[in-house]
């Protein structure tokens, strides 16, 4: 594995007294491992995510963790950044062997009460958006792959706290502050240790890329716009070492969110760009814009990251109309912008 990406490995690294990175396996998935802090108390670990449930992910948790000389059942709590399936899903897995008690953001509860909702129909509002967004054609793909899959939803229950913004303490004294983050989701959170100067910044600041906006089942208005104000609410506060959720850990969070902000910058600008003439939809747009480092065409990407690409670019539409940099209308029930 290249050094790119050896931060995937499996094993366990300390990031700091008491912390240490495990990471953990997402099979197939671009973003190869997230990583799950573990944090030493007086009382038992506590972990930042839990990782996704399946078995490999798993058997690497109880790995790592007899590095450390413990075991899943020595795991007292889960704080969880935000609701996506490789953060918070093996945290429900565990709770019922382990009983420990799982935190997440109060701004995802509109998320889970919709993913526990058996008569919901899988990206069913995706799908709308992406006929409002003038993809027909991938919207189509998209419903036929969703079509008849069966999510679980035992790993979807409730947590056991709702977590708002302010402090949580743990046992031994060791504080972090939970800062509301909304973005990349509704309810993300980020927790600050300030006195070890340490970030666990799960998907809100990543090291290496940026992580995807509009792409939620309960769709936020204005997701880039509140994606931004999080990341100044952030770059506002001590500058920190970076834990983030995916990649290695950096050594400042003010330096990677200059970065991200400019690259938003850019990226609003080449989308206004693409946008130029009457009429175009998000999905014109994306098919002019490039993804990823490899500068691929929309055409080149599979249905799942070109459904991405396009809420992407709408969230860039939407705010450049809220600059006033634009101006958008619905035409037979598609957003045009111009």
């Amino acid at each position: 594995m290249s050094s790119r990406t050896a931060w995937a490995d499996p094993g366990v690294e300390q990031v700091a007294a008491g912390v240490h990175r495990v990471p953990l396996p997402l099979p197939g998935d671009g973003l190869r491992a997230v990583n799950v802090y573990v944090l030493e108390t007086a009382d038992g670990l506590a972990l930042v995510d839990g990782g996704w449930a399946i078995p490999e992910a798993r058997a690497l948790l109880e790995q790592g963790l007899a590095g450390l000389g413990a075991g899943l059942g020595d795991v007292r709590r889960f704080l969880v950044t935000h609701v996506h399936r490789d953060h918070y899903t093996l945290a429900v897995a565990l709770r019922d062997e382990t009983g420990a008690r799982i935190g997440l953001g109060a701004g995802e509860r509109p998320t889970l009460e919709l993913l526990q909702d058996p008569e919901r129909r899988t990206l069913e509002a995706q799908v709308a958006a992406l006929r409002r967004s003038g993809a027909d054609g991938l919207a189509r793909v998209v419903e036929e792959w969703s079509a008849g899959t069966t999510p679980d939803l035992a790993l979807w229950r409730s947590p056991d706290e709702w977590l708002t913004a302010g402090t949580v303490d743990l046992p031994g004294g060791r504080a972090l502050e939970a800062v509301e983050t909304p973005g990349h989701t509704a309810g993300h959170l980020v927790f600050h240790d300030l006195d070890a100067g340490l970030l666990f910044a799960g998907d809100h600041v990543l090291p290496t890329i940026t992580p995807s906006i509009g792409f939620e089942p309960v769709l936020a208005a204005s997701p880039l716009a509140d994606f931004l104000s999080s990341l100044a609410v952030v770059r506002a506060r001590p500058d920190a070492r970076l834990l983030p959720a995916h990649g290695p850990v950096a050594d400042s969070v003010h330096a990677r969110v200059d970065e991200l902000v400019a690259h938003h910058d850019r990226r609003l600008a080449d989308t206004e760009a693409a946008a130029q003439g009457r009429g175009a939809t998000a999905h014109d747009a994306a098919g002019r814009l490039r993804w990823t480092r490899r500068e691929h065409r929309l055409a080149d990407l599979d249905p799942f990251n070109a459904m991405l690409a396009v809420f992407e670019t709408g969230a860039h539409l939407r705010l450049l109309v809220a600059q006033g940099r634009l101006r958008a209308e619905l035409v037979d029930g598609v957003e045009r912008y111009s």
